[in-house]
């Protein structure tokens, strides 16, 4: 229940955000010399003459029977074009954390052992150049360098697998460097703790004390993280799909917004957070796994 409120409170609030900015799309569509007559008739077409109450309610109607309505501007069906973008943002969203994933376990576990040392003070510094640099500079330069300059590897856009790599890593980089951060403070804090110096004193081998007892309970934040990072991967990166002209769902959502498609936008905000309640509770799955304590 507190899940589809959640929904329904989101629901409520793009829906008044996207109706109440000075803005008529029926306008937009008919365009800027359409007399009185024409831009009147689409708007009652659009069901735009309604109130906003009434439209909020037959909104939830087609909602509840699973329509997310047509775009105002292809009269395409909003959940076709989610559907029809959902594999192109997909690939992405999968490529960029796992490049996150990878990068940030193994710097993060490199910095925890070798704590105090070069290793450590070098992880902590990139990490935090790379926290600090915007991912569609990043992009931008990504594609400068290895797209444009040294030729290696496309220039935007999605025809073969080749052409994730780049706006993989210009998610993925930044993203890694904060999970390195994070499981580099958490890993030296449960290497601390008195289970460990227990693990240790009964002989284990190191890659037991590390793997079972002192990462398993270093990775319960990281698996919120991912989770989350997945699901709002998943819901489209509008700046960087636009700038690797990536067609995924945050381009989509950036032409609705620019188009004054309202029922494409709401899909669009709809399907990240429908996506973002199903990983939280896939999450809380998770933990329970890795610490059987939480579910009891």
């Amino acid at each position: 229940m507190p899940r589809l409120l959640t929904l329904l409170g989101i629901s409520l609030l793009t829906f008044a955000l996207t109706n109440i900015i000075p803005a008529d799309p029926a306008r937009t569509l008919a365009g800027p010399k359409a007399d009185r007559a024409t831009v009147e008739r689409i708007r009652r077409e659009m069901d735009l003459d309604a109130p906003l109450p009434l439209r909020y309610v037959r909104y939830l109607g087609r909602l509840a029977r699973g329509d997310l309505g047509r775009s105002y501007l292809t009269r395409q069906s909003v959940l076709g074009a989610i559907l029809e973008r959902l594999p192109a943002t997909a690939l992405l969203a999968v490529a960029s954390l796992v490049v996150a994933l990878a990068g940030g376990a193994a710097a993060g576990l490199c910095a925890a052992v070798r704590a105090g040392g070069v290793a450590e003070a070098g992880v902590l510094a990139a990490s935090t150049l790379l926290l600090s640099l915007p991912v569609f500079w990043l992009g931008l330069m990504l594609l400068y360098v290895f797209g444009f300059r040294l030729r290696w590897l496309p220039l935007g856009g999605f025809s073969s697998p080749v052409d994730v790599i780049l706006p993989a890593l210009a998610l993925g980089l930044g993203t890694g460097a904060y999970y390195a951060r994070v499981l580099h403070a958490n890993l030296v804090a449960a290497l601390q703790s008195d289970y460990v110096r227990t693990a240790r004193a009964k002989g284990l081998a190191p890659w037991r004390v590390y793997g079972k007892h002192a990462l398993r309970n270093a990775m319960l934040p990281f698996v919120t993280l991912a989770a989350l990072d997945l699901a709002g991967l998943l819901g489209g990166v509008a700046l960087t799909e636009t700038v690797f002209n990536w067609p995924g769902l945050g381009r989509l959502a950036v032409e609705a917004v620019f188009n004054q498609d309202v029922p494409m936008i709401m899909g669009v905000v709809l399907f990240g957070a429908v996506l973002v309640v199903a990983l939280n509770a896939l999450v809380d799955l998770g933990y329970r796994w890795l610490d059987p304590r939480i579910g009891g």
